[in-house]
């Protein structure tokens, strides 16, 4: 049986590692590359990291750090891939094949398409025939309409689009998808858990892989989202950011609760 994953995010703005809330506030945690380090020692199943900048701008702001101030995305992707021993997904800023490219040849196993994605479906085709569907996860940002309906927005949580998450991820895996990565716009930063009847609607929607995002603020709401949604991986951001171990704590939570988790250990055992 397929062991389920758990998936540390790491939000890119400017160059910087922030915390997000709500797609709208964002706290500067630090250095994009110290922090790959910490989690390949607590050996996360995999990384997921997304440069959410809105312009092509990447600056740390400071030169008295001890690893090099990269400016441009690419650069600091490389950086990251150096540190991280554990499948690395990059996504963002991701807007034709040239730009899938430079990403696998510099060091992502995978990538995530969202806007482009979006309005051009047969984008992912393409993706998925050069690089193969195991490469391509489809992103999805799902917020809530004036009725309490969800529905994807894009351009960075911006733009509505009147499509259900279910319908559009339908759409993602028969264009070639190989994983489906589900992101609550409200639950995000927020702490409240997943929201379980979006990530559900997505599951029941699919036959690829569902990597639930958005909301967990403890290690029980990791659960949820395998248990209680059917997710075949649970990510998040903010919390991994807040304790030493806290991968190794996550998986040792779900390991304990019997759920078909890797065995937790350190990086370096």
């Amino acid at each position: 049986m397929r062991k389920n994953r758990v998936i540390p995010v790491v939000l890119l703005k400017n160059g910087v590692v922030v915390q997000s809330k709500g797609f709208k506030r964002y706290q500067i945690l630090g250095n994009p590359f110290a922090i790959v380090d910490r989690l390949s020692d607590w050996a996360a199943d995999e990384l997921i990291y997304l440069d959410i900048s809105r312009e092509a701008t990447y600056d740390l702001g400071r030169d008295d750090l001890k690893c090099a101030n990269e400016t441009n995305i690419i650069d600091i992707l490389r950086e990251v891939a150096k540190s991280s021993f554990m499948p690395l997904t990059f996504g963002g800023r991701i807007r034709n094949i040239d730009d899938v490219y430079k990403r696998v040849t510099n060091g992502a196993d995978k990538v995530t398409l969202n806007s482009e994605a979006f309005r051009n479906p047969m984008f992912i085709s393409e993706c998925a025939r050069i690089f193969g569907s195991q490469c391509i996860v489809v992103s999805i940002d799902a917020g809530k309409n004036e009725n309490g309906n969800w529905q994807v927005f894009i351009d960075g949580g911006k733009t509505p689009t009147g499509i259900t998450p279910a319908e559009w991820s339908n759409k993602a895996q028969e264009c070639g998808a190989g994983e489906i990565l589900i992101n609550s716009i409200n639950n995000d930063g927020m702490g409240c858990g997943y929201d379980i009847q979006l990530i559900a609607s997505v599951v029941s929607a699919v036959n690829i892989p569902v990597i639930a995002c958005g909301g967990v603020g403890k290690w029980e709401h990791l659960a949820q989202g395998i248990t209680d949604a059917g997710a075949d991986a649970v990510a998040a951001a903010n919390i991994f950011h807040y304790s030493e171990n806290s991968v190794y704590d996550a998986k040792k939570y779900l390991y304990e609760k019997q759920i078909n988790v890797r065995k937790p250990t350190f990086g370096w055992e």
